[in-house]
Formats: C-alpha cells, sequence, structure tokens
C-alpha cells in the first residue's frame, strides 16, 4: 500500500504542472498587472515542494518497491523448491529438469519484475487517465469526449494483439525450458559426446531448438510490434484531434488560451501515460507467463506424503513384509509387480535376480516409499508402512546404487551427507569401514578434496565406496544394494564388495545382483521375472532345481571367470 500511495505523490506533480501554466497564462492574458514577481515566485516555491516530495517518493518505490519484488521472488522460490522435494521419483521421471531450473531463473525473475514495476505503472496510469479526465471535462467537456472516445477503440484493438501476445510468450518460455534441457544434458554427457565424437550432431539437434526458439520470437515480436503500432496510431490521431478541435474552439472563443495549453499538456500527459503501459505491457505478459508456469508446478499433487495419523518410526527390528503387493507405473502402463507375497525376517540378506524390467529395483524402490503400491502393502515390523512419516521411514533406510551421485562439494561433505551433524571422528571412522580411508588420504587435500561435479574426479570404485561410507555414517537397520558393483572393474569389485558385506552384517538387505557370483552367500534368493516370484532358496537349493536361477548361473559364469 505505502508503494502505491508513493505512486501517488509522484503523480500529483505531473497533474498540477499543466494547471499552474494554465493559471499563469490565463492570469496573464486577462489582467496582465496581476501577474506579479509574487505570485510567480510563489507558484515556483509550491511546485518546487512538490519535487521534493515527488524525489523522496519516486526514491521509496525504486528502493523498497525493488526490494518487496525481491522478497515475493524469494518467498515463491523457497514455495517451489520445497514443494518439488514433496513430489515423488514419478513426476520427476517425466519432466526435464532443465524445464524446472527455467521456472527457478527466468520465470521468476520476471515474476519480480512483475510485482513491483506493473501494478504501481497500471495505478498511476489509471490515476493519471481518472483525474485528467475529470480536470479536462471542468474545462470543456465536449473536446474531453472527442478526444476520450479514441480511448475504448484503442484499448478494443491493444486487447486482441495482448492475447495473441500472452500465446507466443507461452511457447517462448516452453521452448527455453527445452533449451536449458539440452545444455544441461549434453554438459552432464560431455564425456560421452566426445568419446562417440558426436560433437555435430549435439550441435545440429541443439540448433534446430534454437531456431525453433528463434521463430517463436518472431512470432512473438510480430504481435508486439502490431502491438505497439496500434497504439502509437492512436496517439497521433488523439493528439492531432486535441490540436484541431482545439484550435477551432479557441476560435470560436468556447476555450481560453490557458486552457487550451493545459489541455495540451495534459494530453501529453494522458499519451505518456499510454506509452508506458505499452512498455510494460511486454513485462507485465513476461510476468503473467511466469506466474502460470509456477502455478504448474505447484498445482502438480503431492501423491506421496504422510497422512494425518502418520507416526515416527522407531526402534526398528528390521523384518520386512510384501502382503499381495502389486504395482503400476501412473502412466497406465503395464503392471510392473503382481501380487508379490514375501517375508523377510530382521538381519536376513535377500538377494533379489532376474532379466532386466523384471521389476527389482521397483520392488526395492516400494519399501523406502519412493514409490506407493498400487495394491496390497509393505510392513515393517508388522506395521504398515504407510502408518509412519516419511522422514522417519527412509532415516532407516540405507540406499547404495550403481549410479553413484557424489555432490560438487568435498570428499568429507559427501560423507557426512549421510548423518547431518556428525562428528570429524564419526566420518572418518565411517570411511574406514568402508575402505575408503586409505585412498582418501593419498588424495591432495584429503578429506577436503573437491571431488568435481558428480564425482567426476574420483574413480567409479572411489565413488562407490565413498557411497558406502555414507551409508555406514547413517547406519540404518534396513539395507538396499541395487546393483553396487556392477559397473566396476575386478579389483575395484572385490574391494567394493568387502565393503558391502561388511556393511550388511546385522541389518535386513536387499541386494539387486547382476554378477551373481557376489550373492553366493545370501540367505534366500528370489528370482524375480514378469510373472511374479518364481523361483526361492539359498544358492545350493537353487542350483540343485536346475530352473530358472541355475541357467542364469550357468550363463554368467564366463563372465565371472573373465
Amino acid at each position: 500500500m505505502m508503494d502505491l500511495f508513493c505512486a501517488s505523490l509522484t503523480t500529483i506533480c505531473e497533474l498540477v504542472l499543466p494547471l499552474i501554466v494554465r493559471y499563469l497564462t490565463n492570469l496573464g492574458m486577462n489582467d496582465l498587472q496581476a501577474l506579479s514577481v509574487k505570485v510567480i515566485l510563489s507558484v515556483g516555491i509550491f511546485y518546487l515542494i512538490l519535487r521534493i516530495i515527488d524525489t523522496f517518493a519516486n526514491y521509496y518505490m525504486a528502493n523498497i518497491g525493488h526490494v518487496m519484488g525481491a522478497k515475493i521472488e524469494t518467498d515463491m522460490r523457497k514455495d517451489l523448491f520445497s514443494h518439488l522435494q514433496k513430489l515423488s521419483f514419478t513426476y520427476f521421471d517425466n519432466t526435464k529438469i532443465g524445464q524446472i531450473m527455467a521456472r527457478f531463473t527466468s520465470d521468476l525473475f520476471d515474476v519480480t519484475e512483475f510485482a513491483h514495476h506493473c501494478p504501481e505503472e497500471f495505478f498511476i496510469a489509471a490515476l493519471k487517465i481518472t483525474v485528467a479526465f475529470i480536470i479536462l471535462a471542468q474545462v470543456n467537456v465536449w473536446l474531453t469526449l472527442i478526444v476520450f472516445a479514441f480511448i475504448p477503440i484503442m484499448l478494443f484493438c491493444s486487447l486482441k494483439f495482448n492475447q495473441s501476445m500472452r500465446r507466443a510468450f507461452k511457447k517462448s518460455r516452453d521452448q527455453l525450458g527445452e533449451i536449458n534441457a539440452k545444455v544441461e544434458d549434453s554438459l552432464l554427457g560431455i564425456r560421452v559426446i566426445k568419446s562417440f565424437a558426436n560433437e555435430e550432431m549435439e550441435q545440429e539437434q541443439f540448433q534446430k531448438g534454437n531456431h525453433k526458439f528463434l521463430d517463436i520470437k518472431k512470432e512473438m515480436y510480430h504481435f508486439m510490434a502490431g502491438f505497439q503500432s496500434c497504439t502509437r496510431i492512436f496517439d497521433g490521431i488523439m493528439y492531432i484531434a486535441v490540436v484541431v478541435a482545439g484550435a477551432l474552439f479557441m476560435l470560436y472563443r468556447k476555450i481560453t488560451p490557458g486552457d487550451f495549453m493545459a489541455y495540451l499538456l495534459y494530453i501529453t500527459t494522458l499519451l505518456t501515460s499510454i506509452r508506458r503501459i505499452v512498455e510494460f505491457t511486454e513485462q507485465f505478459q513476461r510476468g503473467m507467463t511466469g506466474i502460470e508456469r509456477f502455478t504448474e508446478v505447484m498445482d502438480v499433487p503431492v501423491d506421496l506424503g504422510d497422512s494425518p495419523e502418520a507416526i515416527p518410526l522407531q526402534q526398528v527390528k528390521g523384518e520386512v513384509t510384501f502382503d499381495h503387493v502389486g504395482f503400476q507405473y501412473a502412466d497406465g502402463g503395464k503392471e510392473v509387480l503382481s501380487n508379490i507375497n514375501l517375508k523377510v525376517p530382521a538381519g536376513e540378506n535377500i538377494a533379489l535376480v532376474g532379466p532386466s524390467g523384471s521389476g527389482k529395483t521397483t520392488l526395492c524402490s516400494l519399501i523406502p516409499r519412493f514409490y506407493d503400491v498400487t495394491c496390497g502393502k509393505i510392513l515393517i515390523d508388522g506395521e504398515d508402512i504407510k502408518r509412519f512419516t516419511l522422514h522417519s521411514l527412509r532415516s532407516q533406510i540405507g540406499v547404495v546404487q550403481q549410479d553413484v551421485y557424489l555432490f560438487s562439494g568435498s570428499v568429507y561433505d559427501n560423507i557426512a551427507y549421510g548423518k547431518l551433524g556428525a562428528s570429524k571422528e564419526e566420518v572418518i571412522e565411517a570411511a574406514k569401514k568402508a575402505g575408503a580411508h586409505e585412498f582418501i588420504m593419498k588424495l591432495e587435500h584429503k578429506y577436503d578434496t573437491y571431488v568435481g561435479e558428480r564425482g567426476v574426479k574420483l574413480s567409479g570404485g572411489q565413488k562407490q565406496r565413498i557411497s558406502i561410507a555414507r551409508a555406514f555414517l547413517k547406519n540404518p537397520p534396513i539395507l538396499i544394494l541395487d546393483e553396487a558393483t556392477s559397473a566396476l572393474d575386478t579389483e575395484s569389485e572385490r574391494l567394493v564388495q568387502r565393503s558391502l558385506e561388511d556393511l550388511s552384517v546385522g541389518r535386513t538387505t536387499f541386494t539387486i545382483a547382476h554378477r551373481l557370483s557376489t550373492i553366493k552367500n545370501a540367505t534366500t534368493i528370489l528370482v524375480l521375472t514378469e510373472n511374479g516370484i518364481e523361483e526361492q532358496g539359498n544358492h545350493h537349493e537353487l542350483l540343485q532345481k536346475g530352473g530358472i536361477y541355475a541357467h542364469l548361473y550357468e550363463d554368467s559364469l564366463p563372465e565371472d571367470i573373465g
């Protein structure tokens, strides 16, 4: 409200000046003796005071108004990030990160400019037009009606162009998000691109998206130019109408020279206000488009959340039960899991094997509720996992994946991520248990060594052992190992496998295996296919059975031996 009040003060100066000119002109034309130095100086001092007030009001608008816009942007960015943290993997499976990043950066910046400038600019314009109409109508109502008759026609034409501009701006933002996504994808995969010598192909693909963006911009500027030209022609028509009609009224003594002079100044003020609206129309459209794209994300429902009666999961023993569990992705595709029944006692090591696409990773992803079951339920220590808060549930489950993600920071920061607030001694002890301490101490800056984006400065085995150290630090009673060694060389696999075996001791462990030699000692091995759990037993039992597992094991022998 204070911002709009200051906007009102800045408007007063512009509205008062034509009245001062009218007063002095009419006074000089009618009674030159009355136009004394005292009167002129008094008017000048009065206007100077108004200008001082205008200066302070304008400073407030430029300073505090922008801060207000920045606060709005900050709050919106916080809400957007918070909402994204609550969304399930399903949303991120179907959304490009570049599109999300565009909403955090350019979209919200335009919302800030819109939130600060547009309300005050439109308020000032409305105030000027309203007050100018009232004053001009008192001077000469017929001349005022002639001038203002053009405004509805101009607004109608402008509205038509506005609608087209809004659609073009939306397409522009969507395409910009696609460009961001392509740039991010190419930069993250730069090693793959160079290894296959596909730089030219990447450039061609980028150019296609870039030229499409150019075509959209051309369309956008076509409508923008039409909008500006529309207002410009009416600008000229209104001005010449005042000059011609006002001169005729003055010729027939229907208006005084002072009134005519004030009229011209007010029309100049009026047309300046209209030009300002035109200038901020692009910003208005950008801001509205940014708000639309912001609400698109905020309106995505949180399909995974805590129920009102959710309680913390504490003192976990580690028994996990799958009770008639079925799962199907939200896109309506084929059912991935169907009628899975399984009871895993606390502390057991369960291995899952089977062909790709059989649902091994999906099955394990249901335990920490990265996705929710479509039917049936999963229980921990006899209680449905939906009864527990997500934070407490996931804090009791450790996940070590094949594709290790290390954050941009130091080795220490990445290990400490497993337990926020852990002491340095705890971090080092976790690294020792994971077999990582020795190689860390050989790094240039030891635990303070920068690992690079996604840990590119470390080898695959080193990254995996840091992720295992992170899991050791978390110390969860339930552990999920998702093909944690399948991408490693033989030596790295041996070191990491030893660390994983140490990590698994005393925990309920689910191991998704690609190399079957790594799961010989599992308590129970589950063979998962499209039909569900086809076989179940330990290594020797399944080999004697001579079924699917035995064939998979025989096929893997050359690979394991090599």
